[in-house]
């Protein structure tokens, strides 16, 4: 079920709400930016996410394209404390322009969602983030 949750960095300088179904999953990627961030996503449309507060604290980060789908991913952090809340791009493949959402960043998750919520497993290292990686324990 879609509901709305709200979310913040750590200092709160940037916040946000979205609607989202965590029973679509929790997902847990291998690539390398993924994997040194350990981001724990879930996607909501463009129109179902407000930035509330702190738009002129994100900063932004686009990979080179080297080692990356193809597409348009801006990964944005909060300048003041570094934690990376979400991430806006468009991928024609996947659900067209999309929030990725740091689920770690939301304030009013019971835990009992948390724990109802699948992890779903991506091999982004591979490109293949539809299919789990054969190794999983270090994610």
């Amino acid at each position: 079920m879609r509901k709305r949750y709200h979310g913040r960095c750590h200092c709160g300088a940037v916040t946000f709400e979205c609607t989202l179904d965590l029973a679509e999953g929790l997902r847990v990627c291998n690539c390398s930016f993924c994997r040194r961030t350990r981001m724990l996503k879930t996607f909501t449309p463009r129109e179902e996410m407000t930035i509330l507060t702190g738009m002129d604290r994100l900063v932004s980060y686009r990979a080179d394209g080297s080692g990356w789908p193809e597409g348009d991913v801006d990964h944005y952090f909060c300048g003041r404390c570094g934690i990376r809340p979400f991430s806006r791009g468009y991928l024609e493949d996947f659900m067209g322009h999309f929030y990725c959402v740091n689920a770690a960043c939301l304030d009013d998750v019971p835990d009992a969602d948390f724990v109802a919520a699948p992890v779903i497993y991506e091999n982004g290292r591979d490109d293949d983030f539809f299919n789990p990686p054969a190794e999983t324990r270090h994610l």
